[in-house]
């Protein structure tokens, strides 16, 4: 009888329950607000805008590429040029802030958002988002190592990857695995461009002329990028099946590959624009993107 007075008298396990609940939703109603806050969407919303910049020089090295000039024509090449310029220093740490923000709210977004969806939409939604997330936690992490001067190679990181994983047990139908996920992105890239559904996470401007440069410059940019992605993917496909995983070199590989094709330097010219284009349309999507 004491021990049911005692039960009574603080609440008892099913009170005590019920507070740690109500303390979890208070947490995470203020950890949701925090993400939704303007200054955190605002910093978010620059993480478009530094992937942008980096896209834009991926496509000036592909140009400089089709016309004979050494360069590394992928992120580590990109980060490379902007870690050379005045203040790159700087860039390079507003990058990593900005890129850091933005995969919060992509976590954000997996724990809170889509809620009025279907649950299988909902799931769709959250696990592209997720998806997004990794890469721009991993854009992060490679500002970092270039702001510290310890960035890598990402060509010679792939290879040097590859070969390891060639070498360990099931690796090679891992890489295989690996090449056919990055050449199905790129084919959903490429149909998300000839269709226009990536104008869905936008809020389009009000002015005709912007709204269609706005479409334009997407539509090319994910066919340029979709393309991209799957000669990457193809890349790593064929160099497994040919047991020569040094020649998974990852997007910089894929370009020269292209190069050394008929009408090598007009594709990789025509690949350099688009690839730029989606770096400005980036750009405009730290503007216009629904947050």
């Amino acid at each position: 009888m004491l021990l049911g007075v005692h039960n009574i008298e603080d609440g008892g396990p099913f009170e005590r329950n019920a507070d740690i609940k109500k303390e979890l939703n208070e947490a995470a109603k203020a950890v949701e607000g925090a993400s939704n806050s303007r200054a955190f969407v605002i910093l978010a919303r620059t993480g478009f805008t530094v992937s942008g910049i980096l896209h834009v020089l991926i496509g000036v090295i592909a140009i400089e590429l089709a016309f004979g000039k050494a360069g590394e024509a992928d992120q580590s090449g990109a980060l490379g040029e902007l870690a050379s310029r005045p203040a790159g220093y700087l860039v390079l740490w507003l990058g990593a802030v900005a890129c850091v923000a933005l995969t919060l709210w992509q976590l954000s977004e997996v724990i809170f958002g889509y809620k009025h969806l279907k649950s299988k939409t909902m799931l769709k939604k959250k696990v592209s988002a997720a998806g997004q997330g990794l890469a721009f936690l991993m854009m992060a992490v490679a500002f970092i190592s270039f702001a510290m001067g310890a960035g890598k190679d990402s060509g010679q990181t792939t290879r040097d990857s590859s070969i390891q994983l060639m070498k360990a047990p099931m690796g090679p139908a891992l890489l295989v695995v690996i090449g056919v996920v990055i050449a199905v992105v790129g084919v959903v890239f490429v149909v998300r461009g000839m269709l226009g559904s990536f104008t869905k996470q936008l809020n389009m401007p009000e002015s005709t002329s912007l709204r269609v440069a706005v479409a334009a410059l997407g539509a090319v940019g994910y066919v340029a990028k979709g393309v991209v992605l799957f000669l990457v993917g193809l890349l790593f496909i064929v160099a497994t099946a040919r047991a020569r995983p040094e020649e998974s070199t990852g997007l910089d590989g894929a370009l020269k590959a292209v190069r050394e094709q008929p009408y090598g330097l007009y594709l990789l010219c025509l690949i350099g624009i688009g690839v730029g284009c989606y770096g400005l349309y980036l750009v405009a999507k730290s503007r216009f993107a629904r947050m």
